[in-house]
């Protein structure tokens, strides 16, 4: 792995952390409220949708929200449900199911629409991109109001209203149309949703996107959402203690394997519901539900790489005993294992679906869209994307996308944000490096690094997984790095790449470094 030590731009590491990620205004970042950002929470075609919505509210009509089947979709969905319905509107909301429906709107999700007798339908985290579905929609005499904050194309759907933002999650845009219209306690009960979409959909920690996730984590952490608590029950956190790890790590892949592999109506029906012991019985089925997912993606990852030919560019791996509900997880891995632009399909009898993720510098969203002849339909980030394609037409996608340009680096690169001294590495300063709380996508943990330390007590843990040593006395633990203890020994000099952090097991606080990579010198 290539280093890459970003350039010194001031002794003060606080300030040098400021500098990596681009933060001029430190008091902004550090004391983020969603009221700085108050100019874009004001998305152009709210007016018209509250209008639309008050309309609906006084005329008893029946109103759709219509979501979809990740964090994002079921947060955004929850927020309007709860928000119009303390409104006193008569609510349905309808999650399409992956199998059968696919990414966004169906012909099937509008004609349940108009078979329950809806006169109007608000999409959530899903409809920048269908043309050809709200159309249909409006032959079926539906209202259509599309919230979204996906990246549109050229052309945009002709609904009633659009109400679209990509400066923040799905579940973002749906707070920003419902949120004057309710009371304030409602408002920022909501935020807890807006949080949790954030972080599970890899919004950047900056700007209004990390004054959404304080402000929703402030809400998380006192909640009274049965189907929160019920979650954290079961994965045995304490809710008062969450922070983005529990979240990304294991209340969102909780609330997605429902929609993986079941159908996320249930995720849907434990965030809404108040009654103690279907919470309980909900968050038990999503946590089973989550196993079974986690063993069918073990296998499919390693089938996956065996498919893999590494001097390819971008990888296009298929096969139809795939589930379209773990693709998005393998297209993933094998991008983090081979460094690679990745795209893992599921191959149906006449239709497959597709996912893909990208390393940076690479619109995986665009390099697909090249494609729009033989496919379906595509929609997504520069980061990652999903499509449908005619089954008879994977191989044509496969011969195209590998015979694209595409420029990516020879070997990964780790982004260290500062050389640090041996003498300065202390509490005090992991204390000073919280200040950046709460880290995760576009605000990762400050990475740092040390040279010319010397290891002692070494030995590996976990079955030989994972490598423990001390580094000039401090505590280090190297996760995955097992293989190496036959390449150190006792006395010998590193340069070391890690995390800075106070380790609390046996509550005894101890420095540790979290390391990232070695370098033996």
């Amino acid at each position: 792995m290539k280093w890459k030590i970003l350039p010194k731009k001031s002794n003060d590491l606080v300030e040098q952390l400021l500098i990596n990620r681009g933060i001029k205004d430190k008091s902004k970042f550090f004391d983020s409220k969603i009221s700085d950002f108050e100019k874009e929470i004001k998305i152009p075609g709210i007016e018209k949708s509250q209008k639309r919505i008050l309309k609906a509210i006084e005329n008893n009509e029946l109103i759709i929200v219509y979501g979809d089947y990740d964090v994002d979709g079921i947060t955004s969905c929850t927020i309007l449900y709860k928000g119009l319905t303390s409104l006193g509107a008569k609510v349905l909301p309808y999650i399409p199911h992956r199998e059968k429906e696919g990414y966004g709107m169906s012909k099937l999700g509008l004609d349940y629409a108009r078979d329950c007798g809806a006169n109007l339908v608000i999409t959530v985290d899903n409809g920048i991109v269908a043309i050809e579905q709200t159309k249909y929609a409006k032959e079926l005499g539906l209202d259509l109001i599309i919230t979204d904050h996906h990246v549109p194309m050229e052309v945009l759907p002709d609904a009633y209203a659009i109400v679209h933002s990509t400066k923040m999650c799905g579940a973002g845009v749906a707070w920003c149309l419902i949120q004057s219209m309710i009371s304030k306690s409602l408002r920022e009960e909501l935020l807890q949703f807006v949080g949790v979409g954030t972080v599970c959909d890899l919004i950047p920690l900056k700007d209004l996107g990390r004054a959404f996730l304080v402000e929703g984590l402030k809400q998380l952490k006192k909640t009274s959402n049965l189907g929160f608590l019920s979650l954290a029950n079961e994965c045995k956190i304490n809710i008062s203690d969450v922070s983005t790890y529990e979240i990304g790590y294991m209340i969102g892949p909780r609330l997605n394997a429902m929609g993986r592999l079941e159908h996320a109506i249930d995720s849907l029906r434990l965030l809404c519901t108040k009654d103690v012991s279907k919470a309980k019985k909900l968050a038990q089925l999503l946590c089973d539900t989550n196993s079974e997912r986690q063993e069918m993606t073990t296998t499919a990852i390693e089938e996956a790489k065996l498919l893999v030919v590494e001097e390819n560019n971008i990888h296009v791996l298929y096969s139809k005993d795939w589930s379209a509900g773990i693709i998005g997880l393998i297209a993933g891995k094998v991008t983090e294992t081979y460094f690679r632009p990745s795209i893992a399909i599921s191959v149906g009898e006449k239709i497959s679906k597709g996912s893909a993720r990208s390393i940076n510098g690479i619109n995986i969203v665009e390099l697909i869209r090249k494609h729009l002849d033989i496919l379906i339909d595509v929609g997504g980030h520069p980061g990652a994307a999903g499509f449908s394609i005619e089954t008879t037409k994977i191989e044509i996608l496969k011969k195209r996308l590998e015979k694209e340009v595409i420029e990516v680096p020879e070997e990964k690169v780790l982004e260290i944000d500062a050389e640090i001294e041996k003498k300065d590495l202390s509490k005090k300063l992991v204390l000073e490096l919280a200040k950046f709380e709460p880290f995760g996508f576009g605000n990762p943990k400050p990475v740092l690094a040390t040279k010319k330390m010397i290891l002692s007590d070494i030995r590996t843990v976990g079955n030989g997984k994972h490598l423990k040593f001390k580094a000039d006395g401090i505590d280090a633990i190297a996760f995955s790095m097992g293989e190496l203890e036959s390449q150190l020994k006792n006395g010998q000099q590193i340069d070391i790449a890690f995390n800075l952090e106070i380790d609390n097991y046996n509550n005894s606080e101890k420095l540790q470094l979290k390391v990232k990579d070695i370098k033996i010198t």
